[in-house]
């Protein structure tokens, strides 16, 4: 049976998505990481890291690429993918880092996390990588287990600091 369900689709973002990027990352984030951390900290990273400027950097680097998850023309999730040198702590021309994977919380339990995932997987096969990287908070239940059941695995851990904290990161992979 055929359903009129709208079904999520994945692009590589354009100049042209840095305004509602911005909105959806800084608001799947804050959805994501409230719970657990001090608001100072969680407010310090965002206007680190989630600015305009940051987010215009970040997407006109030619090692970064970004894909968004549309549902009916509205943005509803994120990934960010780093080639060599754009990489946070592996560096390893023969790997593809997902360096965020972000889908607002209205929107969980669709599959668009599974679609983005899989898209920043091809993209690391077109471009001849042998495996994919992430780092995922050590308390981040949820995308640990969503990490492991699409096959990544720990292989490591990296400080990540936060505000006035030093957090921990566990390292995943994924051989492709």
């Amino acid at each position: 049976m055929e359903t009129n369900t709208p079904k999520p689709i994945v692009r590589r973002a354009v100049p042209g998505d840095l305004g509602n990027l911005l909105h959806v990352a800084r608001t799947a984030f804050l959805q994501a990481f409230t719970a657990g951390n001090k608001p100072e900290n969680v407010q310090a990273y965002l206007d680190e890291a989630f600015t305009l400027g940051q987010f215009g950097k970040e997407l006109a680097n030619p090692a970064s690429t970004f894909f968004v998850a549309e549902l009916e023309g509205v943005l509803i999730g994120y990934a960010k993918v780093n080639l060599v040198p754009a990489q946070t702590d592996v560096h390893d021309p023969e790997s593809l880092e997902l360096a965020r994977l972000y889908v607002r919380e209205d929107f969980l339990g669709l599959g668009v996390g599974k679609i983005l995932l899989d898209s920043a997987m091809n993209f690391a096969r077109l471009n001849q990588k042998k495996y994919l990287w992430l780092g995922v908070w050590e308390h981040n239940a949820r995308a640990i287990r969503f990490y492991e059941k699409n096959g990544l695995r720990k292989f490591g851990s990296h400080p990540f600091p936060f505000g006035d904290e030093v957090q921990n990161d566990w390292l995943m992979r994924l051989e492709l």
